[in-house]
This record gives structure tokens, sequence and C-alpha cells, in this order.
């Protein structure tokens, strides 16, 4: 990876296609499209429903994927990494990578790299007013599951030759450090288990393994905590740290509701940047987000009021202009020569019902990717 070019890797969340698991709880067919669709304005100047500009499409068909590597490619996106979910029995969501991403003609456009996401799944596919404790997959998972799914990882990914790599080795992220040292038994066995993962990456033939791991202040979904990034660092191993989502640095809830603004959360995290640059031993990745509104996830029904996720502060003014600013920021931290890796992350290529999002909407069309194309240039 060369020092000058910046590598802009964009969070893919594939809850847009039938999945098996799905078709149990909500039906044949579902994703949360069909909370999109439904989505009201909840306030005054609300902006909803938001309506995407190529409709309702399937990500597992490896022609409409094709579409949105170009779309990517096109406007200087690096690297999709998608949401990748594992629990004890198994996988899920991940036809949208396996048969989306990875069926698509041109998908050597685009590098593409896996974000463990180990967090609880909670039925929240609409929230009511009590937080549901219906927890449908659970994030900790034993030393089997774990080899399981990294012996997957390993097999199915790492050996394409777009599998994203820093330093040649390709990266893996870990959603919830403490979730992971939870299932495994502590941390000492976490270690272990992230030793003996990296044995078998090197004898698959590759120079090592990148390990990342996500930073997080303010917990937001149930069962999440803040965390002790140089101790966990330490304790683990780890290669990189970067963010999710600007909302696990900054408590939106703090900033008004219903809606809290963009510009505050920008500082915010802003702050987070130069913290993590000072105090941690590994290169952390800044991350800037596109905005937030996780609306779509309550019932439309329900008076809009502050609860627990997803009944949440909505950022106001996340203009495309904004966005482009946050970039032009994220730019200037990581050009800076004691920056050594040249990488941000992006929140979020298709989290529609977080409201986050770079495909294009019928309201501000490519707009957002536009401003990154402008930050970062073509590929």
């Amino acid at each position: 990876m060369s020092n000058s070019k910046v590598e802009v890797a964009v969070y893919y969340f594939p809850q847009y296609h039938p999945d098996a698991r799905n078709d149990v709880w909500h039906g044949k067919g579902w994703t949360e499209w069909e909370l999109m669709k439904v989505a009201k304005p909840r306030f005054e100047g609300h902006r909803q429903p938001v309506v995407p500009a190529w409709g309702y499409f399937d990500e597992s068909d490896p022609a409409w994927t094709a579409q949105e590597i170009d779309l990517a490619a096109d406007h200087g996106i690096s690297a999709f990494i998608y949401d990748w979910y594992w629990w004890e029995d198994g996988p899920f969501l991940q036809d949208g990578l396996e048969k989306g991403f990875l069926g698509a003609m041109n998908n050597q456009r685009m590098k593409f790299a896996l974000m463990w996401a180990n967090h609880d799944w909670i039925n929240i596919h609409p929230s009511g007013p009590v937080y549901p404790t219906d927890v449908r997959g659970r994030g900790e998972v034993s030393r089997e599951a774990f080899v399981r799914l990294t012996d997957h990882a390993i097999r199915e990914y790492f050996c394409k030759p777009n599998y994203w790599r820093i330093d040649g080795k390709p990266y893996f992220s870990i959603y919830e450090s403490e979730t992971f040292i939870r299932g495994l038994g502590g941390v000492d066995a976490a270690r272990e288990a992230l030793e003996y993962f990296r044995e078998r990456v090197r004898k698959a033939g590759h120079l090592g393994l990148h390990l990342n791991v996500t930073s997080r202040g303010f917990p937001l979904l149930a069962g999440e905590s803040a965390v002790d990034l140089p101790q966990t660092i330490d304790a683990l191993g780890l290669d990189s740290v970067t963010s999710y989502t600007w909302v696990h640095h900054y408590n939106i809830q703090l900033d008004g509701f219903p809606h809290g603004n963009y510009k505050n959360a920008a500082a915010a995290n802003y702050a987070i940047w130069e913290e993590h640059l000072q105090k941690l031993d590994v290169p952390y990745h800044p991350n800037v987000s596109m905005g937030w509104d996780s609306s779509p996830r309550t019932i439309q029904s329900d008076v809009y009021e502050m609860r627990n996720y997803p009944w949440c502060t909505v950022l106001s003014d996340n203009t495309p202009d904004a966005f482009h600013e946050a970039l032009e920021k994220a730019k200037s931290f990581v050009m800076r020569p004691e920056v050594k890796q040249k990488i941000i992350t992006i929140n979020a290529w298709n989290e529609w019902t977080e409201g986050s999002y770079l495909l294009p909407d019928t309201d501000f069309g490519t707009a957002y990717l536009e401003a990154i194309r402008e930050t970062f240039g073509n590929r």
C-alpha cells in the first residue's frame, strides 16, 4: 500500500436479500426493505421515508451487485468491509457476499474484507416500547465454532486475489472484542485462539493475518460495553483499531431529542481520532459516518420518544457538504507523517435502517459518493 494513497473502506450491511433464518422469523423473502417501505416522519422536518433510487433490489443477485461495485469503484472506494455474521450454529446473511459480490463478473474492481459482527442479534425488526429480550443469535461462540468460522474465512475468502490486505496480510476485524473474550472463556484462551488463527493463515500461504478491532466509548446495542483499548490490544496482540459508527463515540441522546447535530458528532469523533493516535500502540483508522437515523426499526404507529436503541436521536444536517467536510478532515488526519496506515472507514454503504448509506436515494442521488470522489479521486 502506497504511503500517498488513501484506502477508503466502506462497511456493507447485507440484510437486503432473502435469508433462511429471516424466512422463519419474519416470513418468506423478508428483508429490511420492508421496514424502509413503511417508515414515516416522526417529527417535524424528519426526512422519512427514504426511498432508494434503485428500488428495493436483491443484493444477492450478482447482476445487482455488479452495479454496486461499478458505482463504488467509480467514486473512489477501495473496499467493502462486509458485516459478517457467524454464530455457534453457523452463518447468517452470507448470500450478499457469497452469491452477490463473489458472483459478480466485475468483482475484481473492488476489494473486500470481513468484520465479524459478533454481537447479539435481537428482535428489533421493528422494536416496540419495551426493549426486547428475544435474542435470536448469540454473539458469544465457543473455541470450536471460532475455528469453524475462521477456517471458512481462510478457505473461501482469503484465497481470493481481491481480498483486502494490509502489508500483504488479510484483514479480519472483530466487532465486539469483549464478547469474543467472554465466549472463548477469558483473555488467555482468546489470545491462544487468535494465535492459532494466525498459524492457520500462514499455513494457507499468506504472509500473516492483520487483526483489527472496533472501538466504542458509548454502548449502543444491548450487551455492548466500552472497551479498554490499550489493555485489549496488548492482551490479544492486535494489529489495528478502527470505529464502526460515530455514535459509538458521541452520546447522541445528550444532543437533544428527537434530533441532534451532525457537526457536533463530527467534532467529538475528530477528538477521538487524536486521542487514539496518541494513546494506542497500533495504527488507528479514522471513521466517517454519513448519518444516523434508526427510526425505521421502530414501530411506526408508536409515539417516537427517547428509549433504548433503536429509539434514538436522529442526526440532522448531515448534508453532502457536511459529509464532504468530514472526509477532508479524515484525509488530512491520515496524511500526517505520524499516521503510518493511510486508511479510513466509512459507515456505511447500505445501513438504510440506521440512516447511514451511500447508495443513491431519490433526494440526494449520488451526492455523498461524489463527495468521496472529490476528496480521494477515482481508483
